[in-house]
């Protein structure tokens, strides 16, 4: 993995539309999955009960989706990174989807790319395309549009 360096934000407009790379791979193991159920107090036994969820539809325990969100905040960082900045902030999220589980075991990755670049008062707001992969699989297991702003 390597990171992708804005030295500025001017740098960073003039990138818009292009793959960034991707990040490390994750493993989503059990207690990944059960710490996100204490957190958010989503204890639905498809996700922590294992022996229930083997007679189930995915034939395992599978992460919560919102969890495999999450994950975004921890490969944009190792996918980019942009300097000559005072701040950057998250500033929400657009259209997202979940078109494939992630069953227990799974090894996840985020590919990034750049999607616009739009002026803001104190700086800019980036929309970037999260595609979180899973090891071995055709399909993407989320799929989001990040927006951050970097701030002068």
């Amino acid at each position: 993995m390597a990171v992708t360096t804005f030295a500025d934000l001017d740098e960073l407009r003039a990138a818009a539309g292009r793959h960034l790379g991707h990040s490390d791979w994750v493993l989503v193991d059990q207690a990944r999955i059960d710490q996100f159920a204490e957190a958010t107090g989503d204890h639905q036994w498809i996700h922590v009960d294992p022996a229930r969820a083997a007679e189930g539809p995915y034939g395992c325990t599978i992460a919560h989706g919102y969890l495999t969100l999450s994950l975004t905040n921890l490969f944009l960082p190792q996918v980019v990174e942009v300097r000559g900045i005072s701040a950057g902030v998250n500033y929400g999220v657009d259209r997202v989807r979940f078109p494939a589980p992630v069953p227990v075991g799974s090894e996840l990755r985020g590919g990034v790319e750049l999607g616009s670049v739009e002026e803001v008062r104190g700086g800019v707001q980036t929309t970037m395309v999260v595609t979180v992969e899973r090891r071995g699989a055709e399909r993407p297991v989320c799929v989001a549009e990040a927006i951050s702003r970097y701030l002068r």
